[in-house]
């Protein structure tokens, strides 16, 4: 396998990416997947290694760092921008399309947490997009409004808001604005404040299991209101008769949101439950990464056949 450092433009700003080419021989162009990151990581950690694992499968793969984040393009840093998200996924489409080695019409999506809402949404709306993938999907805007369980106290986000609006005045003066901090200290705050979830989130992107410099360690306060209005799920009807794949853990405390995003869709689809994999279990752990990788090739061979 060979993996090149590439970069194209989203709407204007340059996006930084690793494309992943197999070694094994094909008779002609290869089926693709554009393979994007969890909300604040980059392409050297999750993304990345199901975009390695999916290319010594055969699949020709591409994952991409978001606008404001990774090595990509954008100011302010740490933005996290669902609509300039979902656009960055047509962009890495269109990025493959056009290329000798890729079959235009063998081009899938696969979103990783967040990407996994980013994903449906560009599906929905992009028919370039022939079979969607996600693995421990999530909304963001429903994770930051309702809490990773679904169970947070509204009063939590309106003062999200609050705290959005007072940083967008600040800038306004000429000031430079508060960011929000992702993380604490300490593992023992981040389950204080977030229980085993918030833990297992502090263990994967801040300690040597899968820090990375890159990864975003805030976001900018900004980000909170274009949240506000987002939906990730509302256009997955648009998917329509497009294959669907969604593997949760059966442990995860977000698998609720891929249950909602499934019971949406109305076309071929199936939702294949990991045993006692947690959310972050997903992100890296072999034992449960192996069979997701396994599912996802056969659900990517048997559904981007040649046209």
């Amino acid at each position: 396998m060979t993996t090149t450092n590439v970069t194209f433009d989203s709407a204007g700003i340059a996006l930084a990416a690793h494309l992943y080419l197999p070694d094994t021989p094909a008779r002609g162009a290869r089926p693709a997947i554009v393979v994007g990151h969890p909300g604040g990581s980059v392409k050297e950690q999750t993304s990345g290694l199901y975009a390695r694992r999916l290319a010594e499968e055969g699949f020709v793969t591409l994952a991409f760092d978001a606008a404001y984040q990774g090595e990509s393009g954008g100011m302010p840093r740490g933005l996290e921008d669902p609509a300039h998200r979902v656009e960055d996924f047509k962009a890495a489409v269109s990025f493959l399309t056009p290329r000798d080695d890729v079959d235009a019409e063998r081009v899938g999506a696969l979103g990783i947490c967040a990407s996994g809402g980013y994903a449906l949404t560009a599906t929905a709306s992009d028919h370039r997009v022939k079979a969607v993938g996600t693995v421990c999907a999530v909304d963001i805007a429903r994770q930051f409004r309702l809490g990773a369980d679904g169970t947070q106290d509204p009063a939590v986000f309106a003062g999200m808001l609050d705290a959005a609006a007072q940083a967008r005045t600040v800038a306004a003066r000429g000031q430079e604005p508060p960011v929000l901090t992702l993380f604490p200290d300490t593992v023992e705050q981040a389950r204080a404040l977030g229980g085993e979830h918030g833990a297992e989130g502090f263990e994967y992107y801040r300690t040597p299991r899968a820090r990375h410099p890159r990864s975003a360690s805030v976001f900018a306060w900004t980000s909170i209101d274009k949240m506000a209005a987002f939906d990730a799920f509302a256009p997955v009807p648009l998917i329509g008769s497009r294959p669907l794949l969604m593997i949760v853990g059966n442990r995860a405390i977000t698998s609720w949101m891929s249950v909602e995003a499934f019971q949406r869709a109305n076309g071929p689809k199936e939702i294949h439950w990991i045993d006692g994999a947690s959310h972050l279990d997903l992100y890296d752990k072999k034992q449960y990464v192996d069979p997701a990788v396994a599912k996802l090739t056969g659900f990517f061979t048997d559904n981007l056949q040649r046209a």
